[in-house]
């Protein structure tokens, strides 16, 4: 089927506003049709074909991501909006700034799935002769549909299993120190740097740990076994991202800062989700990826941005404290006569909004 990013068959969408459904088409699945020339939002009929011709199963591929869409294919939309008022984006609602995940679909009107709890965590090192704090990236493997190739900062998603260890630690906001518990879980899993943990942290202590995750050993035992005691409270809240589009999976995801100074700890790339990961500046990211040295999405590259206004974990600190944490989710909006993708203003993002056009969503075709 084709279908835009945000999983709504425009075609099927198009029939349902002018009252009638596509010559020829299927009443079990009314946006198909024998004889319809099909708009090809992602260039082929089944986006996930290849990679089922790869072996893979259905259950075990991302699907394609708004973050995703090529420029062409972005191109494509911004056309595809402006004929249909439907799904126009000038009559996108400009998003609220609170912490409540977007209630509806900003583009077809429809409600938004549950959306499923991530944590993302940023891996600050301060670096003496230099301006700019280190950051830690990781890439992300050729085989993930979602964000193939990208570099991002070590995050997933939040399993029950930290949630329940979060309420054994005694914890009421179970919710907000499940993703905490969540967030030193990946950094382990994908990075092999253990943060927020006070214990023996020697190398082969810290891989058995890691060994053990991937093997699904929850974290809780790992502690117990270790005698490892988790320091949550020095993860710092840093934003939270939600899109306001109703893809197959939706993802509620937190970021937090954290310092890590330990220069002797090595992070190693976990050769599974990730094929890479690096260490360097929000700004050297950034250039990189203006070089097309490394690929970055919509949310990862507003966050650089933001990141590269601080010397140091310290200054992110207090530009945190000066902004109070809310929900971002972009919406598209006309600007001089083109579309962009654009998030609030005022929650200490230096860049807020960029044409669609020009929008990297996961790498470029």
């Amino acid at each position: 089927m084709n279908r835009v990013s945000n999983g709504v068959d425009l075609e099927n969408l198009v029939g349902e506003k002018l009252g009638q459904r596509p010559k020829g088409a299927n009443p079990q699945n009314p946006g198909i049709g024998k004889g319809i020339k099909h708009l090809q939002i992602f260039g082929q009929a089944d986006p996930l074909q290849p990679h089922r011709q790869a072996g893979y199963k259905d259950r075990e591929i991302e699907p394609p991501g708004f973050w995703q869409i090529s420029e062409r294919q972005a191109e494509k939309l911004e056309t595809l909006c402006k004929a249909v008022t439907c799904c126009s984006y000038e009559n996108m609602p400009e998003t609220k700034t609170s912490l409540e995940a977007p209630a509806m679909d900003a583009i077809t009107g429809k409600p938004m799935p549950k959306p499923i709890p991530a944590s993302t965590l940023v891996i600050f090192r301060d670096q003496p002769d230099s301006n700019a704090p280190d950051l830690l990236m990781v890439e992300r493997s050729a085989k993930m549909v979602f964000a193939a190739g990208a570099a991002v900062f070590p995050g997933g998603r939040i399993d029950d299993a930290d949630f329940e260890y979060a309420k054994t630690l005694g914890h009421d906001d179970f919710e907000e120190y499940g993703a905490r518990i969540a967030a030193v879980r990946e950094s382990i899993e994908e990075t092999g740097i253990a943060v927020a943990v006070e214990g023996n942290l020697d190398a082969k202590r810290v891989f058995d740990a890691r060994h053990a995750l991937h093997q699904g050993t929850n974290l809780a035992d790992i502690c117990n076994q270790f005698d490892w005691q988790l320091e949550l409270e020095k993860l710092i809240p840093f934003s939270r991202w939600c899109p306001p589009f109703a893809e197959k999976r939706v993802f509620d995801t937190r970021f937090y800062m954290i310092s890590h100074d330990d220069h002797k700890a090595q992070a190693t790339v976990d050769e599974t989700e990730n094929y890479n990961l690096f260490w360097g500046s929000a700004q050297s990211i950034l250039d990189r990826s203006e070089a097309g040295e490394v690929k970055i999405i919509f949310p990862t590259k507003r966050n650089l941005e933001r990141l590269a206004q601080f010397g140091s974990f310290d200054e992110a600190v207090a530009h945190v404290k000066d902004h109070p944490l809310v929900m971002v989710s972009p919406h598209i909006e006309k600007r001089e006569g083109e579309a962009h993708l654009c998030i609030p203003e005022g929650i200490g993002y230096p860049i807020t909004s960029e044409s669609m056009a020009a929008v990297q969503r996961g790498f470029k075709k």
